[in-house]
């Protein structure tokens, strides 16, 4: 898997980005992993409803291709995009995000925070508090989109939308749990930890 580090970048180009290369890639391409931050951007999935958008505050809202309802991306926040064939791992879309989800958990697990994932709402929760928040789509038997962790950010602008189509939802990061990681490092671990997930997973 190549694993490329696209640094703090606008939302939409890097989604064309994913689009085109999963449109243009055969059998024998390579996947991907791209981590990165995004500057502050709202992003509707494409069956959100629009009023779960409260109040945009002049922050972007870009409506994009990916499952699930309106989130939020910004600087402190670790996005990744696994840009993997399913087909050729003879896996499922659900057996993705199961291994983006556990990939967050493990990380967590390893400051001893008990975090987990809910069948009716995709993401990573800690005592019924978002930490991480998950999309994907499918086209020719490949993904794109993935997984926002959030780590030291602004969570200011989650209360202006009811995040991922849930009023009321608490959004934390890991600096709020008492943990300081920075993101170069978040970014290792992150990698670390969904190789792991892969090699168990998929390959099994």
């Amino acid at each position: 898997m190549i694993i490329k580090d696209l640094g703090l970048v606008d939302y939409q180009p890097v989604v064309d980005k994913m689009r085109e290369f999963t449109l243009s890639r055969d059998a024998d391409t390579e996947d991907e992993l791209w981590l990165l931050e995004h500057q502050p951007v709202f992003t509707q999935g494409a069956n959100g409803q629009a009023e779960h958008v409260l109040d945009l505050h002049d922050i972007p809202l870009v409506a994009t291709d990916r499952g699930g309802q309106v989130t939020y991306h910004g600087p402190g926040q670790l996005v990744a995009y696994p840009l993997i064939d399913l087909r050729r791992h003879q896996s499922g879309v659900r057996d993705m995000v199961n291994r983006l989800e556990q990939t967050v958990i493990c990380m967590l697990a390893a400051f001893d925070i008990n975090a987990y994932a809910r069948k009716d709402a995709p993401g990573v929760y800690v005592d019924e508090r978002k930490i991480a928040s998950l999309g994907l789509r499918v086209k020719r038997g490949a993904c794109y989109h993935g997984v926002s962790f959030n780590i030291d950010m602004d969570l200011t602008p989650f209360s202006y939308i009811n995040p991922c189509g849930q009023a009321g939802l608490e959004v934390i990061d890991l600096t709020s749990l008492g943990i300081a990681l920075d993101m170069a490092d978040a970014k290792q671990q992150f990698i670390a930890a969904f190789n792991q997930q892969m090699q168990t997973g998929m390959n099994s």
